[in-house]
């Protein structure tokens, strides 16, 4: 057969990047609605331990998750780099707490590898995938994994 009938191109990827100690994340996105500087975070009671606490956001109450906590790092004071990521995950509007965020980038998903069992001391039921950058590796969360169904129903009632 000649190249006439070369292969598609392979699917893009649009992510939203973000740190959080030294590594970098992507996440879709689709699912991310905004991203905004950090603000006051008001502490709930009785709230999970990796839930920060709420913002008010146009009206709307926010649960906040730390990142950081979620992934049992160690955590940090936010300073003027500190981001929200404001997400959407089945169906429920949640905000969660990074270092920094970097920029918008478009992958290959050919690019893409399946996560090997551990990445940066993260378990992979989070993990996507590992994206292969010219210079660095890219760690693509998988949102809707990121939180348990039990924490999805604490949440919800925060």
């Amino acid at each position: 057969m000649n190249d006439m009938h070369k292969r598609q191109d392979a699917e893009l990827l649009q992510l939203v990047t973000f740190s959080i100690g030294d590594e970098e994340f992507g996440v879709d996105i689709l699912k991310v609605q905004e991203i905004i500087r950090t603000m006051e975070i008001t502490k709930v009671p009785r709230a999970p331990e990796f839930v920060e606490g709420v913002i008010n956001l146009r009206g709307k109450v926010i649960p906040i998750i730390d990142l950081r906590k979620r992934f049992g790092m160690e955590t940090r004071q936010h300073d003027k780099d500190t981001r929200i990521i404001v997400i959407e995950i089945n169906k429920m509007i949640v905000g969660f707490v990074v270092d920094s965020v970097s920029e918008v980038l478009r992958i290959s998903a050919d690019t893409v590898e399946p996560p090997p069992p551990v990445v940066a001391g993260l378990e992979s039921e989070y993990i996507k995938g590992v994206g292969k950058l010219a210079d660095r590796l890219l760690i693509m969360l998988d949102l809707d994994r990121l939180l348990s169904r039990e924490e999805k129903n604490v949440l919800a009632q925060v």
